[in-house]
């Protein structure tokens, strides 16, 4: 599960996966088409753009150069969301400006990890921690 933390939020991607818009977002818009992402970005003025790198795998090194050759794109933080980490293509996109990648594999630990968590969480609540740690007379 990403959390966003951005005022203004554009998402570049086939589907919204994984996605949580906390209640400081004021605008999140979600494209599917790669014709309507520039028109969009000049639409709502993003804080954060997140673009989906298999969707995007053909235009995303055009598209990326072009945001940050140009000043106008300057304060817009972006983040890529992949399948999996890859030895040669992760370091370019971060040379080509990306701040953050987020993969499949993290969200999916996230979820073990709450749900870990949650079980430790019910089993002190319930009091069977509680009575293992009762003193012996």
């Amino acid at each position: 599960m990403i959390r966003v933390r951005s005022k203004v939020v554009l998402l570049v991607a086939p589907h919204v996966v994984g996605l949580e818009v906390l209640p400081n977002n004021k605008v999140f818009k979600h494209i599917s088409a790669i014709p309507a992402i520039f028109p969009s970005i000049h639409d709502i003025k993003p804080n954060l753009l997140i673009l989906d790198y298999d969707y995007l795998v053909q235009d995303i090194e055009k598209i990326l150069r072009r945001l940050r050759a140009n000043i106008a794109y300057k304060n817009i933080r972006i983040c890529c969301y992949k399948n999996k980490w890859h030895s040669k293509v992760d370091p370019f996109l971060k040379t080509l400006g990306v701040d953050h990648i987020f993969y499949a594999e993290d969200m999916q630990d996230e979820v073990t990890r709450k749900s870990a968590f949650d079980a430790i969480g019910n089993v002190i609540m319930d009091g069977t921690f509680f009575n293992l740690l009762k003193p012996v007379h």
